[in-house]
């Protein structure tokens, strides 16, 4: 620990800078032309929290404190620095080719957060704590699924090499039906095909295990994210999983995101020149969320594949000689926006509770009402039901059962 405290730390400005961890924090204080002043450990409890912001006052009026880290290890030291009035910004890990040259250390880190929150170079607000709700759940789904995965890997792999007998009896289903059948089986017969059945049996039954899991998770996610931010939950294509996702990327307060081309390049949809000489193109991003990158994605193949507007657009894109990796690139952008307004500003969402009341008094069933609009009836089903949001075909439904 260093110290060295102007005379006068009262009339003094300062900067923080914090490099946390599991059980300690390290904080450093700079002064306002970056000379450093200090720096000391601290532990991750409420005490611990309350002696680092007595050390950071002793020298000086702290103008802002640079945290990495703020919705990991670092959340618990936000949350108390902002009940203490202090403003915190988000600071990014130091990229590798700066700590190649400076080396990596704890009040190197804390150092560089200070020097972060100094220069400017961070002055994002970090994320509030109203979809960590959201994050814990969807976590928990994901990992669902991963392990549910790994499961049925585990389950083709032990039939690809099982003995003759069980291959040729199960090694022919797919899907559900193989899960459902070997969750029922007696094992039988001499030591090893016990062992291979047992293993089986305890694997398809803990798919269905994590696949119920996974769907209740899914479900009450749905409602959170619904409650949260009803608007981007009802756009085409999004459903719990890419809605969590987007929100955990932009944080409860997405006002920390100025504009929606900051949103963009944070999810990595933001086109990225990639011109020389002759040749002027843009392509695709490597940075930002992956996640979200992932989730506009997704979003994008939906609409893709279903949504009249998004299929006309990439035929008359394709038909200007675009590629389809170029076509997703400007949907995902396009989508980007889209999704950016639907976060910061409150977006009405037309009420469909009436449709289905309003065709079962007229004893119309979803097969002739499908039939009437040239889709499937589970397209209509999923519309009453709010699972699918289409408004122009939610009006002209509505319209078409009052004429009824």
């Amino acid at each position: 620990m260093t110290s060295a405290v102007a005379e006068d730390p009262a009339g003094q400005v300062v900067f923080g800078g914090v490099d946390s961890h599991a059980d300690t924090l390290h904080v450093a204080v700079i002064s306002d032309n970056g000379g450093h002043l200090a720096d000391a450990e601290f532990t991750t409890t409420a005490a611990g929290y309350a002696a680092a912001f007595a050390f950071l006052g002793a020298h000086g009026h702290v103008r802002a404190i640079g945290v990495e880290g703020t919705s990991s290890y670092g959340a618990g030291f936000t949350r108390a620095a902002r009940s203490h009035a202090h403003r915190v910004v988000e600071v990014n890990r130091p990229d590798r080719a700066e700590r190649r040259r400076i080396g990596k250390s704890d009040p190197i880190d804390a150092y560089a957060a200070a020097r972060a929150a100094l220069s400017g170079r961070a002055s994002s607000a970090p994320k509030d704590d109203t979809v960590a709700g959201i994050r814990a759940l969807h976590n928990a789904a994901r990992s669902a699924v991963k392990a549910r995965t790994a499961a049925l890997n585990q389950i083709t792999h032990i039939l690809i090499t099982a003995p003759e007998a069980v291959r040729a009896k199960y090694g022919r289903l797919k899907g559900t039906d193989r899960t459902d059948v070997l969750a029922r089986l007696r094992p039988a017969g001499d030591a090893v095909h016990i062992a291979v059945l047992t293993t089986l049996k305890s694997l398809a039954r803990r798919v269905k295990e994590l696949t119920a899991e996974h769907e209740t998770l899914t479900r009450a996610l749905d409602s959170e994210v619904t409650a949260h931010n009803p608007g981007l939950r009802a756009a085409y294509g999004v459903g719990p999983d890419t809605a969590a996702q987007l929100l955990v990327t932009a944080g409860g307060n997405p006002d920390r995101m100025r504009t929606e081309a900051a949103f963009a390049a944070l999810c990595g949809a933001a086109p990225v020149p990639a011109s020389s000489g002759r040749t002027n193109r843009h392509r695709l991003s490597r940075g930002g969320d992956r996640a979200a990158n992932a989730a506009l994605y997704r979003i994008a193949l939906v609409r893709m594949s279903s949504d009249s507007r998004t299929r006309a657009y990439v035929t008359r894109q394709t038909a200007a000689g675009r590629t389809k990796k170029e076509i997703i690139r400007l949907l995902k952008r396009a989508i980007a926006r889209e999704v950016f307004r639907c976060l910061t500003t409150a977006v009405t969402v037309p009420g469909i509770a009436d449709l289905r009341p309003l065709r079962q008094s007229k004893n119309i069933t979803l097969t002739a009402v499908a039939r009437h609009f040239g889709v499937w009836p589970a397209t209509i089903s999923t519309l009453e039901r709010g699972i699918r949001r289409d408004d122009d075909l939610a009006s002209t439904y509505r319209d078409w059962l009052t004429a009824a």
